[in-house]
């Protein structure tokens, strides 16, 4: 009977590690999860999202030379270039697609840059990248709902983005007259971020 005693307490004692271990193997994933959520709240809550910290701040803005969207008319030169960022002035490159949802949402704060006159007296330049679009679509888009900007360049192949360090469109960046770039802002303008956008153009006129 001692045996058959013993046995049965084996067994039991093996099923009780096995529910043990199946029940440890329910909460690990679980513990993980929970985990990536408190790390997610806790970045959220760390400041503005869309200012993403870049590597590209304070260096030189990248070497490149794009060709302009065919059809399309502009009040400066055609197409966009790496030299047209070291001219003395202040540029903002804006990073856009047609297929870009939140690039719409922001063409309304975009037209109203353009026509700022203080900007305008300064010498501010609003100049647009195209990325990975297709050129008739882009054409189409800012026919639709109007042109900004006083210099267009496409990136078919996204190369100069990747250069730029761009995450993904809509971006803009705020390019001293020495062609160092001072500012990024991941995601479209809005009534939030438009505040820092200006503040950085006020402190990128400075020497």
């Amino acid at each position: 009977m001692s045996s058959i005693r013993t046995s049965i307490h084996l067994r039991s004692s093996a099923m009780a590690r096995r529910r043990a271990l199946a029940r440890l193997w329910l909460i690990i994933p679980l513990l993980v999860f929970f985990g990536i959520a408190a790390l997610l709240l806790v970045r959220l809550g760390a400041g503005d999202p869309s200012l993403v910290p870049s590597a590209v701040i304070g260096k030189p803005a990248p070497q490149f030379a794009l060709e302009p969207l065919e059809g399309l008319r502009t009040p400066g030169p055609p197409g966009l270039s790496g030299a047209d960022l070291r001219k003395g002035h202040v540029t903002i490159v804006n990073v856009f697609a047609s297929w870009c949802i939140e690039c719409r949402e922001e063409q309304g704060a975009l037209m109203a840059l353009a026509s700022d006159r203080m900007l305008q007296r300064q010498g501010v330049t609003l100049t647009g990248i195209v990325y990975k679009d297709d050129p008739r679509n882009a054409l189409a888009y800012l026919a639709a709902n109007g042109n900004p900007f006083a210099q267009v360049g496409i990136d078919r192949s996204g190369r100069t983005g990747i250069d730029f360090g761009v995450y993904g469109v809509p971006e803009t960046y705020v390019v001293k007259g020495d062609g160092t770039i001072a500012y990024k802002l991941v995601g479209g303008i809005s009534d939030a971020s438009r505040p820092a956008l200006m503040a950085a153009i006020a402190g990128a006129e400075r020497p």
